[in-house]
């Protein structure tokens, strides 16, 4: 068996979510898209990428079952797995990962695995980023649909969507700058970007994928279902896996 070298760059896997937006009854992370978990395929990707040491944060109580995804995924890469109980918010979760982050780690990825069909080349662009210097990386996609600025129900104006991006994940950052960022935080913020960059760091994008959504309602699931069985309609429950 080949001895597979420590890794410099960690990705903490987020998967801790309940989801209630999709409301299937069962943590987000564990509902099915085919015969596998959004987990499931979210990590296939991760394993298809450059070696990282893997941390998965699931929901207390599920950890067995992430860790079967995750070692099911990994392959010959087992040894790079692990998996921590998430918290009370997505801060806490993802200081949770960073809490067992190897001593060799000079970056970390942050991936919601509700993004599950994120391909491997967003993840080698992101790495190519911070070995290239930077600070933070994002990858973000354009926005394309017209944004009208509301005022209750009037529309009052029309925003300049050029200047504007959907950010996805992975987000990756230089480690040293993620847990000093988190270890000042003192408000909670909607990504990891915004941790560091309150804390006064510059943030860096590369491209993203269209197929890197995150799967937050019924319509996103059956999108992503579409796209990993595209040869077969289904209309499973949302909390089993399609057959």
């Amino acid at each position: 068996m080949s001895i597979i070298p420590v890794p410099r760059v960690a990705v903490i896997v987020v998967a801790a979510g309940s989801g209630s937006r999709l409301a299937a009854g069962i943590p987000k992370a564990f509902v099915g898209l085919d015969d596998h978990t959004i987990l499931r395929h979210a990590l296939r990707g991760i394993f298809e990428a450059p070696p990282m040491q893997v941390i998965v944060v699931a929901p207390a109580g599920r950890e067995g079952d992430a860790l079967t995804d995750a070692e099911e995924a990994a392959a010959d890469r087992r040894d790079l797995v692990s998996v921590v109980t998430g918290g009370p918010s997505r801060q806490a979760s993802v200081a949770a990962g960073l809490a067992v982050l190897w001593g060799d780690v000079e970056y970390v990825l942050v991936h919601d695995a509700a993004r599950a069909l994120t391909p491997p080349d967003v993840f080698t662009r992101v790495i190519g980023a911070l070995e290239a210097g930077a600070a933070g990386v994002v990858p973000v996609m354009p926005v394309v649909d017209t944004i009208r600025q509301m005022e209750g129900d009037t529309i009052v104006g029309v925003v300049d969507r050029s200047s504007l991006t959907a950010a996805q994940t992975p987000q990756g950052f230089q480690r040293g700058i993620l847990e000093s960022a988190y270890a000042a935080a003192e408000d909670e913020y909607t990504d990891d970007a915004a941790v560091v960059a309150a804390a006064g760091h510059t943030i860096t994008t590369v491209a993203g994928d269209g197929v890197g959504f995150k799967i937050t309602t019924r319509a996103d699931l059956d999108r992503a279902r579409g796209l990993v069985r595209p040869l077969r309609h289904t209309s499973a429950p949302l909390g089993e896996p399609a057959l």
